[in-house]
């Protein structure tokens, strides 16, 4: 052991493994630890055998760098600044196990407090006062369950190591800062009292992390990192062998992660630790930006010139998975096998680092590091202090070759492969080539791409920097010219490079290395760190550094060295999360300190906040005048408080202008598409209702924005799914922010999309480019959650729905546009070009491209600003403080600058001069316009201000500022975050509700529309902006802090959106070009700005020039700055234009809104009156001399038609260079990098088509953009998903009216999809027919009467006699109520001669169903004597005036006497004699009530027979129906009583008629005995004909050409019924059968009640009535006839009927609906079972329908053997044997059957036990008498002597689950002896 190399003792392992086995014996209860050489020598071998493997000792002592060579672990954590320390763990060797014992009861264990509940978060003891002991110091401790906090503990120093991470000793001494409790002596218990919750064992090396310090202020904030012994690195990163050529390059905007995940590129050499633990934690993430003074720390502690930082870091699987390398003190390990550099290793970090992601297959795998050997040659020592010594951080620009291995500085250094693509034309496969017009002739050398790269950073502006896509084009067209002639040689190249460098003046130079790229390099890392302060300016911009490589190959790199360059790329290359990161990591540890002390003083050197007090002592308590009066006008503040305004700016009723229109007719479109596209993936005929929810980004604003759009439009009351009363209230559950507390409301919302399979459901994920990471990379990023949007929309249970549509809306629609696009392009609904649609008002929509195409105007005062007075302030700033971010500079500058412009126009006019007369002009106008004006109504100043920290601190300055100049009642200041509501003082919100007469003094502002008017400046805060609506009386969005950061499309465009709105196309002025506005691009492609969506139709105030001041004017920064105060645009002097409408809803106002009919084409412009004010802004003006028309006294004309002007954008230089680049040739947004989620898939690539439609784009992105790892779509779905749809268009530009009109016309048209589905399905087997080619009498009376119902439904009424026994008949029990079998139905085409039902519109019917006033109704009562019920019943008619002549009045008029009835001769052609009567129930708007078509169009006598309380439902609905209402008694009864009522009542009718025509003379016989009852479900009507190929051809007739062939039928009045069979699509494909039949007839029926005046429905039945009377007819001898030649479609309608009977316990603990089954619809007398709340009939009915196999146990599946049935029928099954007692009644013949049951329903005195003695039964045959009370129930057993042959028993009894009040039935079962 002792000569082989994997047994050498080293010092550092010796001290590492004698420290883990003291610590383990301290803490270990129980076993001694493993002995320490133990764990030096006695492992696993990991090392290689094969000798050849292991560099001779030679070569070590010739390197001696090597063998100090640092090995840098990359375990990380979730925390950016939690790089764990393993330097005191051994990963060989097995853990010791941590044996942490339970708490002690009752103690604390939330995380970040202790177990004596204090709370030791750094956040909350920051201002803490804490007491440190003598000798102790305070630090953080991390713990791994709450990453994100640091807890403050106190630690004895000696426990501690120094700077140089040594001298701490062993073992552990703390306090806790938050009880006091003293004394903890191991760091064991001590972690178990602060609930570290730790899984392996607690080391204090692991867990302590950071001194704490105070910082300026004074607060407790996070100091530097604990140089623990070993740790060479303080923060440990991972380092990736990535090539510049592979797809993993180091720029996370090109293949990282928004969220800050991205492949480390720093080229550290270092370990990664076995297991798969560990592989989990690879990722390491750090930025440069966050600790720079780390790198400098580590260097005078460890760094010497042998410790290098290796970049060749190969992972190689091992293949002891068990075991891993050794710790990197041991420094002499090598490799099993050692794997080549690559040429192209990319040797510096970037300036973060970039998520490595291993892949799934390689996941467990134990990975090593392997340090490879390097030559001297190849190293570059960065110069220490570099960046403070040059102010400049140098940015490296991979170009082509080997670069070198960098050590020393390394955070002065940034690696960017931001132009590597562009060189890498010869990975082009073929088949992009040819899409490029090109072939592989058409490369180029690298020397042309030398010469190319040259000449366009010579081109460069001194103010640009080189951006990819700029530069990709120029390649491109190099390569499509070809070569012009001979190739450069790279003798050549030098000399060529040169002379192009020189065009450059300086800015470019070119160096020449002969030895490697790294000489250059360091050369012009030394020249740099050099150059004195003074001279620096003389330095170039670029340094364009050659090389030839040995095999004689040129190799490049570009060295970025201007300070304004370097740093825009540096900031370029951090994504948005990561550079607020940054900034809030400035802003806590207080290195802005210089910055704010700098500020703290005005630009005329006096102290700021001194000053401030002096001019609020000065006021001595009052205030500027609200409004109404001058600056200089002060009142008490109480009275200031006190005053209100006149009436303010006026809102408009919402409406559906004609592009929202279109827009919804198209997604209607794409969705029938879908439908017929015959990939069954949406079925629209199945659906009845629309249901929908919006998702909409973690925006409290936005809610409730989108709220108020859906409480205009009226959406939820057109889609019936909220009554009118509750959907204000309502609205909100409709709309749901994407946070935290998503996923509960999702789970509901698809509980019920399951819940409801006949609703179609719209799922809009509105502004859906906001948040796209996928859920599994999704994480927590500068407080917001990631990936929340995925796992929503994109979860198995939404795209599995197929009654769920999902409808993504966004103005920035390209990261859903990559090449993993989860949505079709024929799905994708681009908004249309607005100046082709006729726009309200003469309004058109103004976006980006008309913001770009405004600077052609040549008007003094553009709208597309650029502050060039500020940028030059920032310049100056930005060269001062080289460390800090740019955004914080420019912030701590912009609050200066308006905060002096408050000053300069109150008390201190001299600060005029030294405030940017752009910051002037807008204060101006913010505080001197609410003082024109009665009303007090002024603009509104957005500043766009990212960071949350620098927002607050903003508004903080604004307010003290404003307050301590008496302006508080002037305007107010805002904080716009999306976390919030928006919080407005008292005296504001007062003013507002006096503008808008709201009375509610609990009204407070929602939206910032409800801010209208209202003068103030909002500082708009978050990340992106996320579709916040803005008033019209925005007037300037102050984006000056929107810079080099945001330089992809989305980030930039979304900014700029937030101007965007409609204006008055007259204020336009003629473009000064040739090209006019009619030959602009369409508006699909102004997908520029904020994501807002909105109804209305957007516009601003007018806007006159305002009275700016002398001084702005006479300003001498004025002439310099190239800056004017005027806002006069060219526009036309007429300013009385209508203003907009708008959606915005006083929702405490009571006025009614008036909403436009939906499908309406021409929108009614009824706008009210707005404000105008007079206003101010200021602009570029080339003309020095240029003065402002002389407008500047003119007051505001009031309550006067405004003219809608543009916004006024002012943005930072970079944002103006790209916006407006036809004035500086510059590339334009379009161009960038469409969104940071994804990534080019080609370096080369056709320009962007951003001059065509929104279509054409979304073919370019699909085609040359891929998604990136951490995208949703990245591991989508093969192909785009059938049902997901996606609706683009421009921001502000009314894409949330659009689709919720989509919505309302989505749902009208299911209704009328609806009317087709209708049933299909085959009657059972019938009896053979015989019968004669038309109806005679006599043969009628010969054929037999079918007695087996055959109507299909009767499938389902019982199993008793089911020829196939049910599936759950297999098993023991059978609930078939449980889930009844869905019934047949088919789609088919609607006729001319279809019923219909309310939402049905057309023409020729709509005087048939629209409403009339009531007064045109009356209201009839009608009483007669039932025989039946054996007392008087009283009907109520509601009569239509126009319906009266069908009824006879008495002499009076008052009293109805009888309805009229024709004759039997009446020979009258078009007439129909018989009354139609409809019952109905819970069907008022989808019952087939109009049968104007069917009927077509003849007069026709309907009555609707509806229940009492239903009454008011459908008179709504059907006014001119007439109405017989039932009475009161009946409201709980089913349809058996509604037909009883209609039979008794035209009985008594007939009667009276009869009596009246004998009067005139005629015949009592000659009177139209027959009324039709016709079912509310009845569609259409069928003729059926033999056909010429024997089957039967069928045609649509009319229900009055049926009803009049059947009226016409020989001997008429011989027929007690006359009826249809019911249609299936069999019947066209069988032969023709006999055109009659005999048998049950249902549906439509058309009754004789003279002949059946004896026989009588059963008027407690829910269901079979009909069969149950059809066997009592006939049973009496009357005719029966189905006129098979006619069939009968009907429209399955889901609700309504008796299916809306729920049945329900009667006393409900819990509001979730309780499932009641079948077999609980019965109980036992006086038991405590459940007592249900539905009808005595009702339950038993249900019961036996599915429970009868119960009852009559013999009688299942046995036809042989039937129930005998006396006198009545219930539903038992299709072959019930039915008999009745009536004397002289036609009965089947029952000799020799044996019947296996008896069922004795509620029997009269006919039924006698000698009746009974006739039938014979099988032995232990079931009997079940029925009976409505106990009592009864005995003495009918008495009195039938059923006891003779039928054995009873007491628990044979049993009742109907009612309560006694609700008179339940009872029955008896028995046994036959």
């Amino acid at each position: 052991m002792g000569n082989s190399y994997a047994g050498q003792l080293k010092s550092a392992r010796f001290e590492e493994a004698l420290h883990n086995s003291i610590e383990a014996s301290l803490r270990s209860s129980g076993g001694d630890p493993q002995p320490v050489f133990t764990q030096l020598y006695l492992e696993p071998d990991q090392y290689p055998s094969n000798l050849q493997d292991i560099k001779p000792k030679i070569d070590l002592s010739m390197r001696p760098d090597l063998s100090s060579h640092v090995l840098v672990n990359c375990k990380s954590s979730n925390s950016i600044d939690d790089m764990d320390d393993e330097d005191d763990s051994d990963t060989s060797s097995p853990p010791l196990p941590y044996l942490q014992g339970p708490p002690p009861d009752g103690c604390c264990t939330v995380d970040g407090f202790c177990q004596a509940g204090k709370d030791l978060r750094l956040v909350s003891m920051a201002t803490e006062s804490i007491e440190v002991p003598t000798g102790f110091e305070l630090v953080g401790a991390k713990s791994p369950s709450i990453p994100e906090h640091i807890l403050v503990c106190a630690v004895d120093k000696r426990f501690l190591p120094d700077e140089n991470g040594k001298n701490a000793l062993l073992g552990f001494s703390g306090n806790c800062v938050g009880c006091g409790e003293k004394g903890f002596r191991y760091f064991t218990e001590f972690s178990n009292h602060i609930n570290l919750k730790l899984s392996t064992q607690p080391k204090k090396q692991k867990h302590l992390k950071y001194y704490l310090v105070k910082n300026s202020q004074g607060g407790l904030c996070k100091g530097t990192l604990i140089c623990w012994k070993g740790t060479t690195l303080t923060c440990k990163m991972f380092a990736s062998s990535s090539k510049p050529s592979s797809s993993s390059s180091l720029s996370s905007k090109e293949n990282g992660d928004t969220n800050g995940h991205s492949p480390s590129p720093f080229p550290l050499s270092g370990e990664c630790m076995g297991g798969p633990s560990n592989i989990k934690s690879l990722v390491t993430q750090y930025s440069i930006f966050h600790h720079p003074e780390l790198f400098s720390h580590v260097k005078a502690c460890h760094f010497k010139p042998h410790n290098m930082f290796h970049p060749a870091l190969v992972l190689a699987a091992s293949s002891a998975m068990s075991s891993g390398p050794p710790k990197k003190r041991h420094r002499g390990w090598h490799p099993t096998s050692l794997v080549p550099v690559p040429a192209t290793a990319v040797p510096v970090p970037a300036i973060r680092p970039l998520t490595f992601t291993l892949s799934s297959t390689l996941i467990g795998v134990s990975w090593v590091i392997q340090p490879q050997p390097i030559t001297a040659g190849e190293t570059v020592i960065i110069p220490d202090n570099l960046l403070n010594s040059s102010g400049v951080r140098p940015v490296l620009l991979i170009g082509q070759g080997t670069l070198p291995y960098f050590f020393g500085n390394v955070g002065d250094l940034v690696v960017s492969p931001l132009l590597v693509s562009c060189y890498k034309g010869r990975e082009l496969n073929e088949k992009t080539l040819t899409s490029l017009g090109m072939s592989a002739s058409h490369l180029l050398t690298t020397e042309t791409m030398i010469l190319l790269t040259l000449q366009y950073l010579a081109r460069l502006g001194t103010e640009q920097i080189p951006l990819r896509e700029e530069f990709e084009q120029i390649i491109l067209k190099a390569m499509l010219c070809g070569p012009t002639g001979p190739p450069v040689s790279p003798a050549q190249l030098p000399w060529l490079a040169r002379m192009e460098a020189s065009v450059s003046g300086g800015c470019v130079q070119v160096l020449v290395s002969h030895g490697s790229l790294g000489e250059g390099i360091s050369e012009s890392l030394r020249s740099l760190s050099e150059t004195p302060p003074q001279q620096q300016q003389c330095l170039p911009n670029y340094v364009l550094i050659i090389c030839t490589s040995k095999s004689g190959a040129n190799e490049f790199c570009v060295l970025v060295l201007g300070k304004y360059q370097s740093r825009a790329l540096a900031e370029s290359m951090l994504t948005t999360n990561e550079f607020l990161k940054e900034i809030s990591y400035e802003l806590i540890t207080g290195k802005v300190s210089v910055l704010a002390s700098h500020f703290q003083s005005t630009s005329l050197g006096d102290n700021m906040d001194k000053q401030l007090v002096r001019y609020q002592r000065k006021r001595k308590g009052r205030v500027v005048q609200p409004f109404q009066g001058h600056l200089t006008e002060y009142i008490h503040s109480q009275e200031a408080a006190a005053m209100l305004p006149e009436s303010g700016p006026g809102d408009d009723g919402f409406q559906i202008h004609p592009p929202q229109l279109s827009v919804a007719r198209s997604l209607l479109s794409q969705v029938c598409a879908i439908a017929d596209s015959g990939s069954q993936s949406l079925d629209l005929g199945r659906f009845c209702k629309v249901d929908f929810l919006i998702l909409v980004p973690p925006s409290h604003v936005l809610v409730h924005q989108t709220v108020q759009r859906i409480q205009q439009s009226g959406v939820l009351i057109d889609l019936g799914i909220e009554e009118a009363s509750l959907a204000l209230q309502k609205s909100d559950k409709y709309v749901v922010r994407l946070d935290a507390e998503v996923h509960t409301k999702m789970e509901a919302f698809m509980r019920k999309v399951k819940q409801n399979p006949y609703t179609l459901f719209v799922l809009i994920h509105d502004n859906s480019h906001v948040d796209l990471t996928s859920a599994l990379s999704g994480s927590v990023c500068h407080g917001e959650l990631q990936g929340l949007a995925d796992r929503v929309v994109n979860c198995p249970e939404v795209l599995e729905a197929i009654n769920l549509l999902v409808l993504q809306v966004s103005c920035f629609p390209f990261t859903l546009q990559s090449r993993q696009s989860r949505i079709s392009t024929q799905n994708e609904v681009h908004w249309p070009n607005t100046d082709d649609l006729a726009s309200p008002k003469d309004l058109v929509y103004f976006g980006l491209k008309d913001y770009s195409s405004s600077l052609q105007w040549g008007v003094a005062s553009p709208i597309l600003r650029c502050d060039d007075a500020f940028e030059r302030m920032v310049k100056t700033l930005l060269e001062r403080h080289p460390h800090l971010h740019s955004m914080v500079i420019r912030s701590y500058l912009l609050i200066q600058q308006y905060t002096e412009a408050l000053m300069a126009l109150t008390a201190a006019p001299s600060l005029r001069d030294h405030v940017t007369p752009q910051t002037l002009a807008m204060v101006e106008d913010l505080l001197s316009v609410p003082g024109r004006s009665r009303h007090g109504c002024g603009h509104m100043l957005l500043v766009r201000v990212p960071s949350l920290q620098l927002a607050r601190l903003a508004q903080e300055r604004l307010e003290e500022a404003r307050d301590k100049l008496g302006l508080q009642y002037r305007f107010a200041v805002l904080l716009g975050s999306p976390a919030a509501e928006i919080s407005l003082p008292v005296h504001f919100c007062a003013r507002l509700r006096a503008w808008r007469g709201c009375k509610d003094e609990e009204w407070v502002p929602h939206s910032y529309e409800d801010l209208e008017g209202l003068p103030c400046i909002v500082i708009l805060t978050g990340k992106d902006p996320l579709g916040e609506t803005f008033p019209r009386s925005l007037k300037y969005c102050d984006l000056r802090l929107i810079d080099s950061s945001y330089l992809t499309r989305t980030a930039l465009e979304q900014e700029v959106g937030l101007a965007c709105s409609y204006v008055t196309r007259r204020v336009i002025p003629e473009m000064k070009t040739p090209v006019g506005r009619e030959e602009r691009p369409t508006d699909d492609e102004r997908i520029s700005g904020e994501t807002a969506d909105h109804d209305e139709l957007q516009m601003e105030l007018e806007r006159p020039p305002s009275n700016a001041s002398a001084a702005t004017r006479t300003s001498g920064s004025t002439t310099e700055n190239g800056v004017s105060s005027s806002s006069v645009l060219d526009k036309p002097s007429s300013h009385s234009e209508l203003s907009s409408s708008r959606n915005i809803m006083d929702s405490c106002s009571s006025p009614v809104r008036f909403k436009q009919e939906c499908d309406s084409q021409a929108p009614s412009s009824s706008a009210t009156s707005s404000f105008s004010s007079a206003s101010s802004s200021s602009s570029s003006s080339s003309s020095p001399g240029a003065q402002r028309p002389s407008q500047s006294t003119q007051a505001p004309r009031e309550c006067s038609r405004a003219q809608v002007f543009p916004r006024t954008a002012v943005l930072s230089r970079a944002a103006y260079a790209l916006l407006a680049p036809e004035a500086l040739g510059q590339p334009s947004s379009a161009s960038l990098l469409p969104h940071a989620d994804v990534a080019w898939s080609s370096p080369l690539r056709p320009p962007v088509p951003h001059a065509l439609g929104g279509a054409e784009q979304s073919l370019y992105y699909r085609q040359w953009t891929t998604a990136r790892q951490h995208h949703a779509d990245y591991e989508g779905p093969a192909v785009p998903h059938p049902r997901r749809l996606l609706l683009s268009g421009p921001p502000q530009v009314g894409k949330t009216g659009a689709y919720l009109q989509f919505l309302r016309i989505l749902f009208r048209m299911l209704i009328r999809l609806l009317e087709v589905d209708v049933y299909d399905e085959e009657e059972l087997e019938e009896g053979e027919k015989v019968g004669p080619q038309w109806p005679d009498v006599e043969d009628i009376r010969k054929l037999p009467f079918d007695l087996y119902p055959r109507d299909p439904k009767f499938r389902y009424a019982s199993p008793v006699y089911a020829d196939r026994m049910p599936k759950t008949l297999n098993g023991k029990t059978l609930e078939a109520e449980e889930e009844l079998p869905k019934r047949n139905t088919v789609s088919v085409r609607l006729s001319l001669f279809a019923a219909h039902n309310a939402f049905h519109r057309c023409e020729q019917c709509h005087h048939y169903s629209e409403p009339a006033p009531l007064s045109d109704c009356t209201f009839h009562a009608f009483t007669f004597c039932s025989s039946m019920l054996g007392e008087e019943v009283q009907l109520h008619f509601i009569i239509p005036k126009a319906k009266e002549p069908h009824f006879v009045f008495s002499q009076q008029g008052s009293h109805l006497e009888s309805m009229r009835l024709p004759l039997i001769s009446d020979k009258e052609s078009g007439m129909l004699k018989s009354p139609i009567f409809t019952p109905t129930t819970g069907r008022q708007e989808h019952g087939l009530l109009n049968i104007y078509h069917a009927m077509e169009g003849a007069e026709h006598l309907h009555i609707l027979v509806v229940k009492q309380y239903e009454m008011p439902l459908y008179r709504k609905y059907w006014p001119n129906h007439i109405l017989l209402v039932l009475p009161a008694m009946f409201n709980n009864s089913g349809v058996g009583a509604a037909r009883f009522m209609i039979k008794e009542l035209s009985y008594h009718n007939l009667e009276l008629e009869r009596n009246r025509q004998e009067e005139q003379g005629l015949k009592r016989q000659d009177v139209w005995p027959f009324i039709v009852m016709m079912d509310d479900s009845c569609v259409l009507w069928n003729a059926h004909q033999p056909g010429p190929e024997g089957n039967s051809e069928v045609m649509n007739v009319s229900l009055k050409s049926v009803l009049q062939h059947m009226e016409a039928t020989p001997k008429i009045s011989l027929y007690a019924m006359c009826g249809l069979r019911k249609w299936s699509s069999a019947l066209s494909s069988q032969a023709p059968t006999s055109p009659f039949s005999r048998c049950h007839l249902h549906d439509l029926i058309m009754l004789n009640v003279d002949l059946t005046q004896n026989v009588q429905y059963d008027l407690n039945r829910f269901t079979c009535e009909e069969v149950d009377f059809n066997l009592r007819a006939n049973s009496s001898g009357l005719l029966l006839c189905r006129f098979n030649r006619f069939s009968i479609m009907k429209k399955h309608i889901p609700i309504g009927g008796h299916k809306d009977f729920l049945i329900k316990p009667k006393l409900m603990r819990l509001e979730a609906p309780v499932r009641v089954c079948a077999s609980q619809y019965v109980c036992a007398p006086d038991s405590e079972h459940t007592l249900l709340s539905a009808p005595a009939q009702f339950l038993l009915e249900k019961f036996l329908q599915s429970c009868s196999h119960r009852l009559f146990p013999l009688a299942l599946c046995n036809s042989a053997n039937p129930v005998l049935s006396i006198d009545s029928y219930l539903n038992l099954g299709p072959q019930t044997c039915y008999m009745s007692s009536r004397p002289h009644s036609v009965n089947v013949d029952h000799q020799g059957v044996m019947f296996s049951g008896l069922l004795l329903y509620l029997c009269d005195s006919f039924v006698v036990s000698s009746l009974l003695k006739k039938f014979n039964f099988l032995k232990g045959a079931t009997l079940c008498v029925i009976c409505q009370d106990r009592s009864s129930l005995r003495q009918t057993i008495v009195r039938l002597e059923l006891e003779d042959e039928w054995q009873f028993r007491l628990r044979d009894e049993f009742q109907t689950a009612n309560c006694s009040e609700d008179r339940p039935l009872y029955f008896l079962t028995g046994r036959h002896i």
